[in-house]
C-alpha cells in the first residue's frame, strides 16, 4: 500500500494505492493520525488506485470520518467496482460520501 497526502487550502488529500487490508491499515491509521487536520474543511479518500480493501481498511475510513463530524465534510471518491462493492454490501456507502 501507498499513502500520498496532498494539502491545499482547506482540504486534505489522502491518495490509497494497492492493498489495504489487515497489514497495511496501521500504517494508514498512523499517517491520519500524524496529519494534522486543524483547518481541514474537506478530507478526502481517493481510492483510485486501491485495488482491495477489507474490514480493516474500512475501520481507518471510519476512524477519519468521525473525525470529521462537526469539522467539515469526508468524502471517498475514485472507488473500483470491487471497492465499490465492498462499501455497498457493508452498508458504509450509505455512511460516507461516496462519488
Amino acid at each position: 500500500m501507498n499513502v500520498t497526502t496532498i494539502k491545499t487550502g482547506g482540504k486534505q488529500i489522502f491518495k490509497v494505492a494497492g492493498i489495504l487490508d489487515t497489514v497495511t491499515a496501521p500504517a494508514l491509521e498512523a499517517e491520519l493520525k500524524k496529519t494534522e487536520l486543524d483547518g481541514v474543511s474537506e478530507l478526502v479518500f481517493d481510492l483510485s488506485e486501491l485495488e482491495y480493501i477489507s474490514s480493516a481498511g474500512l475501520r481507518v475510513l471510519l476512524i477519519a470520518q468521525k473525525k470529521m463530524i462537526g469539522n467539515g465534510e469526508f468524502t471517498v471518491c475514485g472507488a473500483n467496482e470491487t471497492v465499490k462493492e465492498i462499501l455497498d454490501i457493508t452498508g458504509f456507502s450509505d455512511i460516507f460520501n461516496v462519488i
